[in-house]
């Protein structure tokens, strides 16, 4: 087989498959906590993929699995991308209150996996925006507080960080009760040609930001119904199977924590055992043996 006939077939090879069916989208996470987000890994490493981020910015990171999933696509990509994790680590109303054990799980991951890529800020949101100049970010995903107004003030001082080309991520858009207002600041911004919104997953919307600079980004943008229904199902199904391993795991260590419970009450059993025989074959037991005698008689006649 010639050369050009290898070429010409690889070239028909990659007309039949989808933009969005890249590689990375396959990639399972090595980190699964807990989290609502973990049916659009295969999204976020496609983005990284098709952005090729220097910088992203996520406001609300809890117990870090996005964080995580963008920190793992860079590094599998060689790309040089540096993700801030924004967030007080202390819970809200929607999220819950916790104490600083998140916060120690989330720093020893980004310790020991991605030192090079992930810095923790710890604070509100406000306060650390000055530290960013306009214009330097390349994602912001926004998954803060879900009322209306707390994503609208979210939104009015951040977009400010993302340079032209850049996206914005909204997640929860797809929640409309208990308080959760993002679906309404995104009804207002989703724009056609310049907006994609998933459903499943709680919802997660994407923003352009100025000019559209890349190709599968402006592919995405641009889909029409029937294409955008086929990214939609693909997505949710590549989705699925992160949040099914995340099950598993999660089944596994609580097979392991019962395993060792169990573990734990056998030894103490043993233990136990092993006091009475002790006790038994002691000499003061021996001893004493006739007045334990004459009390279970008198215990019986009473």
């Amino acid at each position: 087989m010639t050369a050009s006939v290898d070429a010409e077939q690889a070239r028909a090879r990659t007309a039949t498959v989808p933009f969005w069916m890249s590689p990375p989208a396959y990639w399972m996470p090595p980190h699964l906590p807990l989290s609502a987000w973990f049916t659009h890994a295969p999204f976020a490493a496609w983005l990284v993929d098709a952005v090729r981020p220097a910088s992203i910015v996520e406001l609300g990171t809890h117990l870090g699995f996005s964080c995580f999933a963008f920190a793992e696509a860079s590094k599998r990509l060689g790309c040089s991308t540096t993700i801030h994790a924004i967030d007080t680590w202390e819970g809200d109303d929607h999220a819950g209150y916790y104490d600083d054990e998140v916060y120690r799980y989330v720093r020893s991951v980004a310790d020991r996996d991605y030192a090079d890529r992930v810095q923790m800020h710890r604070g509100r949101f406000s306060d650390a925006r000055p530290s960013f100049d306009d214009a330097v970010v390349d994602i912001l995903h926004i998954d803060g507080r879900h009322g209306f107004e707390d994503v609208t003030a979210d939104y009015e001082e951040w977009a400010g960080t993302v340079r032209t080309g850049g996206v914005i991520l909204f997640h929860d858009i797809a929640e409309t009760e208990n308080g959760f207002g993002v679906w309404q600041l995104w009804e207002q911004l989703a724009t056609p040609g310049r907006s994609f919104a998933f459903s499943h997953g709680h919802g997660l919307g994407v923003l352009a930001v100025g000019d559209i600079s890349t190709s599968p980004i402006r592919a995405l943008f641009e889909a029409d119904d029937s294409i955008a229904d086929r990214i939609r199902a693909d997505f949710s199904a590549l989705g699925e199977v992160v949040a099914r391993q995340a099950w598993l795991e999660e089944q596994g260590d609580q097979a392991e924590r019962a395993w060792e419970e169990v573990r734990t009450r056998a030894r103490h059993e043993d233990e136990l055992v092993a006091r009475i025989d002790a006790l038994e074959s002691s000499t003061s037991w021996r001893l004493t043996a006739p007045i334990r005698a004459v009390g279970r008689r008198h215990s019986r006649r009473g």
